[in-house]
């Protein structure tokens, strides 16, 4: 492509020499991923067409972003399975090699530690949503006389219940996330989904990443299926491993042609 029809567009940064060996991935529009290098860092790049990329630059064809997305995640696992990485937001693009040379040469030192800080380690997301809570016990025989009082007790009984059972749900969503962030490097708490996003209808009490350290991964897992037992007023869901995403904050924006 002519330089003024095409843009960078950057998956990660890593500093392991090893990371991308020639030809193997393919990126956003089944592009060759190549590696630039400067001040002992790589980023992990391909080409685009420039049109593509301004012409959907407000996001809202979501079939492009479901496979733009797919892509640009396959990219960062891969190299994240070899090495340490630090993954980019998803549309982050430069004009030219020379502004993400430039990039990695003034932001190295953070770049560095980010890498550092998730050396041997990945990321792990727990789901906690709420267990149904118990129906109520009927009202004893004889001791509601008419319909309506009955329908009102019924009622009172289950907001009762719903109540309770919330509240035990943010209790051991607490205690969960208190054992897990425990066995973790770090943690991050993010706001609980919607039904229309979870496809559950149980209401979503945690949601939340944790930086395991790789030797620990069968100890978080275990323990992971062992809360699920002690708090039975939640349901775990537990996935991964992910590139730390939640746990490389700062990451570059690109200059967006």
């Amino acid at each position: 492509m002519a330089a003024e029809h095409h843009c960078v567009w950057l998956y990660a940064v890593t500093d392991d020499v090893g990371a991308l060996p020639a030809g193997e991935l393919a990126g956003i529009g089944a592009r060759e991923v190549r590696a630039l290098w400067v001040a002992g860092l790589a980023a992990i790049v391909s080409d685009v067409d420039l049109d593509e990329v301004t012409l959907r630059r407000n996001l809202e064809d979501l079939d492009w972003l479901e496979s733009t997305a797919r892509a640009h995640h396959a990219v960062i696992e891969a190299v994240g399975a070899r090495c340490p990485v630090v993954p980019m937001r998803l549309a982050t693009v430069y004009s030219c090699d020379a502004g993400v040379l430039t990039m990695l040469q003034d932001r190295a030192a953070d770049l560095r530690d980010a890498l550092s800080g998730v050396a041997a380690c990945s990321e792990w997301g727990v789901k906690a949503f709420a267990a149904a809570p118990a129906d109520p016990d009927p009202p004893e025989e004889g001791a509601v006389s008419r319909p309506g009082t009955a329908y009102l007790q019924r009622r009172r009984a289950q907001l009762s219940s719903h109540t309770h059972a919330r509240h035990e749900a943010m209790a051991g969503a607490r205690a969960v996330h208190a054992e897990l962030s425990r066995l973790s490097v770090s943690a991050r708490l993010y706001p609980p989904q919607a039904p229309g996003l979870t496809g559950q209808t149980a209401p979503m009490v945690l949601n939340a990443a944790y930086l395991v350290a790789d030797e620990r991964v069968d100890e978080f897992a275990a323990t992971v299926n062992d809360l699920t037992g002690r708090h039975r007023s939640v349901r775990l869901g537990l996935t991964g491993p992910w590139p730390a995403y939640s746990f490389v904050g700062g990451h570059d924006r690109g200059d967006r042609p």
